[in-house]
């Protein structure tokens, strides 16, 4: 049984904003309330499910929280106890369930059986079985959501703070794989709170997705830092003028081919994409009014971080460009937050992640048509942060000048780019030297964006986007 509603909204209130997940750090939760409240599964121990309604300022944000109730807590589970034990023992205490594989167990017997509860639906994908014996293990790393393992077979993702309608990372995975795409985690499942079970949504909430998990996969990220420590730790003797001259590819842990590969399999998924969702196209007004879009961005950053200033002429050049020579586009649904960090090598190939797009656009921004060249700049903007990334880290590379380093990164990065350009487009994508003024825009914005957020969340990181930007603008 839960405690009274104002308890436990309290209790709730003082332990949210603790919480990795919880987007509102910066201001003060001013009420929060239980939208919804559904058990799932009753006895000692219990699960219920929660949508929380937080009201910070004027703007209220929905989180989700499956909720534990023991009598008897387990040492392994203090870490996520919601608010103080009763001192006689005589109230239950209260958890996040997420932590609690004796817990987590009901979301799969629900999604096999395709269960309704309350205003809940688990949904499986026609065909697709669900094993129900799996021990779930939490995912620790992940800030905005919270993913579940199921032995080596499953990966869970709950989407902690909600959003209107369907998420974007099940409406594309879920068409992809209804469309065979090889290149993403099949869709076995997932949850929703029903229309209007939140008391005014029109349109279903999705609240968690079961796809495969790639025990197999290593991130594309940690693939290509070890190159680029690879490379910095060989050695290089050239005369100075001889630095601009450097070939990455003696290096040990060459990335070029897998860069090449991972082109490749980017433009497949593109392919798939249009087969999902079609293609349309806009006309050159549009494009005209990006360009313009794209500057006002530039002017806004430049205000906000000054050191972008110096960048700015050549930056506004390209949008000028794009603009001059702005003609009809064909667009589709695109990745939208494309970058190393969200693909994965596995024995079988590259597979693409998280299509909800960039965190700080909107969802109708996130879901907006684009043209691919948009994902392909994303990419090339990751090998320029790979590049650069360890430079940044005191210690982690060998003893050079700063010229040298920043040689070594340009030519690391330039390698790699190149790659993957060559395998996007003969792998059929549109091809990016043929596209160079709407890919150099769609590069140039990107970087506009990188400098706004790291000035905004981590400014140690803020010289990686402008030390590439003094190559890519020179």
């Amino acid at each position: 049984m839960l405690p009274p509603e104002d308890v436990l909204t309290r209790d709730l209130a003082e332990w949210l904003p603790k919480q990795r997940w919880f987007g509102g750090k910066d201001s003060p939760i001013d009420e929060l309330s239980i939208g919804t409240a559904t058990e799932l599964l009753p006895g000692d121990p219990a699960l219920h499910h929660l949508v929380l309604d937080v009201r910070q300022g004027t703007a209220t944000d929905r989180y989700q929280l499956l909720l534990g109730v023991r009598h008897d807590l387990p040492d392994r589970l203090l870490h996520v106890e919601i608010g103080l034990p009763d001192p006689d023992g005589a109230a239950p205490r209260l958890y996040d369930a997420a932590h609690d594989p004796d817990l987590t167990r009901t979301l799969l017997d629900h999604l096999a059986s395709e269960a309704s509860v309350g205003p809940l639906r688990f949904h499986r994908v026609s065909g697709a079985a669900i094993r129900t014996d799996l021990t779930s293990l939490p995912i620790t790393a992940e800030q905005s959501n919270t993913s579940l393992l199921f032995g080596d077979d499953y990966i869970c993702k709950l989407f902690r703070r909600l959003s209107r309608g369907v998420n974007l990372d099940l409406e594309v995975n879920l068409a992809l794989t209804r469309v065979g795409c090889t290149h993403v985690a099949a869709v076995r499942g997932w949850i929703e709170l029903e229309a209007g079970g939140d008391g005014d949504g029109a349109e279903p909430v999705t609240l968690g997705l079961l796809s495969d998990y790639l025990r197999t996969g290593a991130d594309g990220w940690s693939l290509a830092i070890a190159s680029v420590r690879d490379w910095y730790a060989h050695t290089v003797t050239p005369a100075e003028d001889e630095w601009a001259e450097l070939d990455a590819s003696v290096a040990g842990g060459d990335f070029a081919a897998e860069a090449e590969r991972l082109g490749a399999a980017t433009a497949e998924v593109h392919r798939a994409l249009a087969e999902a969702f079609g293609v349309t196209t806009v006309p050159a007004d549009e494009v005209r009014a990006a360009a313009a879009r794209m500057n006002e961005e530039l002017t806004a950053t430049c205000r906000a971080v000054p050191s972008l200033a110096p960048h700015a002429k050549a930056l506004t050049g390209a949008f000028i460009d794009l603009a001059a020579q702005a003609e009809p586009l064909r667009v589709q649904r695109v990745h939208g937050d494309y970058h190393l960090g969200q693909v994965l090598r596995t024995e079988s190939g590259w597979t693409v992640l998280d299509f909800e797009g960039e965190p700080a656009r909107t969802p109708g921004e996130r879901r907006a048509l684009a043209h691919p060249l948009r994902d392909v700049a994303g990419m090339l903007r990751s090998f320029e942060y790979a590049a650069r990334f360890l430079i940044t880290k005191s210690g982690t590379v060998p003893a050079e000048s700063h010229r040298g380093l920043e040689t070594r990164a340009h030519a690391w990065a330039a390698r790699n780019r190149a790659a993957f350009c060559r395998g996007y487009a003969a792998a059929g994508g549109p091809d990016p030297a043929a596209h160079a003024v709407l890919l150099r825009a769609f590069e140039f914005e990107k970087a506009v964006y990188e400098v706004r957020y790291e000035a905004r969340n981590r400014p140690a990181w803020l010289p990686v986007p402008l030390k590439s930007l003094a190559h890519l603008t020179s």
